[in-house]
C-alpha cells in the first residue's frame, strides 16, 4: 500500500513540474505581446509629435519668409543694412509688410539706443575725475537729452491719422528734420569731448557708435519712404 502511495504521490508531482513550464511559456508570451503593444504606441505617439511639430514649422516657414523680406527691402536702403535688419527682427513684435510701420519700429530702435547712450553720459560723469572733461560731459547730458526729445518728436510725426496710409510730404519733411537734428546733437558733443582732447572720447564714441546707426538708418528709410511705398506695392507686400 505505501508504495502505491508513494507511486501516486510521484505521479502528481510530475503534472505539476510538467504543467510549470507550459505556465511560464503563456506567461511569456503575454509579456512579449504586451511589450510589443506598447512599443508601437509609443512610436505612434512619438511620430505623430514629430508629424505635428514639423506641420507648425511648414505653417511658420511663410510668415517668417515675409517678414525677412519685408524687412531686407527697407533695410536696403539704408547704410548699415546688417544692423538694421538684426535690431528689427529680434524685436518680439508682429511684423507687417508696411514700410511706414517697419519705420516706426527703426525710430524706436533708434530712441532706445540713444537712451542707452544718455544714461551711459550720466554715470561717466558721475565717476569722471577729469576736472577737464566734466565740463563738456556736462554739454553732453544735456545735447542727448535735446536729442531724445528731438526723436520723441519724430515719433509722434510718423503716426498715421484716421484714413492715413502713407506720410504726406510734409510728414516726411519734419521727421527729417527732426532725426537730423538729433543725429547732430550727438555729434556736437563728440566734437566737444574731441576740442577739449579729452581721454574720454574713444569711450564715448564707440558708446554712442549704436545709436549713431540706428538713425542713420531711420533716416534713410524715410528718406527713401516714397521707394518704398512702389515696392510693396510692385511685390505684393503692401
Amino acid at each position: 500500500m505505501d508504495s502505491i502511495n508513494i507511486l501516486k504521490g510521484y505521479g502528481k508531482v510530475n503534472d505539476i513540474d510538467q504543467r510549470q513550464p507550459a505556465r511560464r511559456s503563456i506567461l511569456l508570451a503575454v509579456a512579449f505581446s504586451v511589450g510589443v503593444l506598447l512599443t508601437l504606441t509609443f512610436g505612434l505617439l512619438i511620430g505623430g509629435g514629430f508629424m505635428h511639430d514639423g506641420s507648425t514649422e511648414s505653417t511658420a516657414s511663410p510668415i517668417a519668409s515675409e517678414k525677412a523680406a519685408s524687412l531686407r527691402t527697407v533695410c536696403g536702403v539704408t547704410l548699415h543694412p546688417d544692423s538694421c535688419f538684426s535690431s528689427l527682427s529680434s524685436l518680439n513684435c508682429s511684423m507687417r509688410p508696411d514700410p511706414v510701420y517697419i519705420f516706426n519700429l527703426s525710430l524706436g530702435v533708434s530712441l532706445k539706443e540713444l537712451s542707452n547712450a544718455s544714461l551711459f553720459m550720466k554715470h561717466l560723469k558721475e565717476r569722471s575725475n577729469d576736472v577737464h572733461s566734466n565740463g563738456a560731459l556736462g554739454d553732453c547730458e544735456t545735447l542727448l537729452d535735446d536729442a531724445q526729445s528731438h526723436l520723441n518728436d519724430s515719433i509722434s510725426a510718423a503716426a498715421l491719422g484716421p484714413g492715413e496710409k502713407v506720410l504726406s510730404e510734409m510728414k516726411m519733411s519734419n521727421i527729417q528734420t527732426l532725426v537730423s537734428a538729433a543725429m547732430t546733437d550727438q555729434e556736437t558733443c563728440l566734437d566737444g569731448l574731441e576740442e577739449l582732447g579729452s581721454a574720454l572720447l574713444d569711450e564715448v564714441r564707440t558708446m554712442m557708435q549704436r545709436s549713431k546707426e540706428m538713425m542713420s538708418n531711420s533716416l534713410a528709410i524715410v528718406a527713401h519712404m516714397n521707394d518704398l511705398y512702389m515696392k510693396f506695392q510692385k511685390g505684393g507686400m503692401h
